[in-house]
């Protein structure tokens, strides 16, 4: 179709070129991101040569399912002189950003649908409800609560931070039914009271460790660490480093030196202390297995730590 002889197209010969409907112009030309170049002597729009491109750009645009504001934002910007550069970068990375949320949550959704097919009907009320509890996908703001709660008072930010780093599970981008279910019993565990008649608080946290909370998490995370290769080995829990350093930690903490009388007592107050054992065991089911083995979570450690406290104790005797 070859262009008009006064340059100016008529909104009906736009549509044409670019495949569109006069109502579809008009629609752009109303919300200002299609401006009209003149009125014909009858009040018609006419629009200028640069229109049809403009048009096809803002087509493009909303094909990529941007919002309008966005649309506008990057056509003011490729009128520059720059031309489309960092605004379009941002909206298509903000676009991409939504997506991604939003194939998340129906993964999630999927997966959630498949446990209650597949689970037994007498289990499918329950399986509706603890589900039904977690946003798709599911935030770990609650399982953050829990342990803000837990932690000793007047920790260092930065020490909770990265305590809570190790703590609080991710949820999976692509989680199995038995993931969504381990996550869903997290939640309700973590949201619900107390399973002890105790305070939850372990007794760790008392007034005498508490100036050294910082120092503490910090021990026990390095010495988890040091604890996670021989729990993926599968090695019995034994002495050694990572024991040398879960001892040290506490003893840090007390303000006292380690040795075979302070194990004694730290072995015994550890035992005494409420455990969220259920806690971990559902963090290593939203984990789910790596190469076949369970996944190592600062719980696991902490009891094969425990473990190789008790038989280091139990040795010196």
């Amino acid at each position: 179709m070859p262009g008009p002889a006064d340059g100016l197209w008529s909104i009906g010969e736009l549509a044409e070129r670019a495949g569109v409907t006069v109502k579809t112009v008009r629609f752009y030309s109303d919300r200002g991101l299609l401006p009209e170049t003149a009125r014909s002597a009858g009040g018609h729009r006419r629009y200028g040569s640069g229109a049809l491109d403009r048009l096809r750009l803002i087509r493009s645009l909303r094909a990529l399912d941007l919002p309008l504001p966005e649309v506008r934002r990057v056509l003011e910007d490729e009128a520059g002189d720059g031309g489309a550069g960092t605004v379009l970068e941002d909206a298509v990375a903000a676009r991409l950003g939504g997506l991604g949320r939003q194939l998340a949550a129906l993964r999630w959704q999927e997966a959630g649908l498949r446990l209650v097919r597949d689970c037994p009907p007498r289990e499918r009320a329950d399986r509706l409800r603890l589900i039904a509890a977690v946003a798709a996908p599911p935030s770990t703001d609650a399982p953050a609560r829990f342990w803000r709660a837990w932690l000793p008072p007047r920790m260092p930010a930065r020490a909770v931070s990265a305590f809570l780093e190790h703590a609080v599970p991710q949820p999976p981008a692509d989680p199995a039914p038995a993931q969504v279910l381990a996550f869903a019993r997290l939640h309700a565990l973590v949201a619900g009271p107390c399973p002890t008649a105790r305070p939850c608080q372990p007794a760790v946290h008392g007034a005498d460790a508490r100036s050294r909370a910082a120092v503490l998490y910090a021990g026990l995370a390095e010495a988890y660490g040091l604890a996670a290769d021989p729990l993926r080995s599968g090695r019995a829990p034994h002495a050694g480093a990572a024991l040398d350093c879960f001892a040290a930690a506490y003893a840090a903490a007390y303000g006292t030196g380690d040795g075979t009388a302070f194990r004694r007592r730290l072995r015994d107050r550890l035992a005494a202390d409420p455990r969220f054992d259920r806690y971990w065991e559902l963090v290593a089911e939203v984990a789910g297995p790596r190469d076949g083995r369970p996944a190592v979570t600062p719980g696991t450690a902490h009891d094969w730590l425990l473990a190789a406290l008790d038989a280091d104790v139990e040795r010196a005797a």
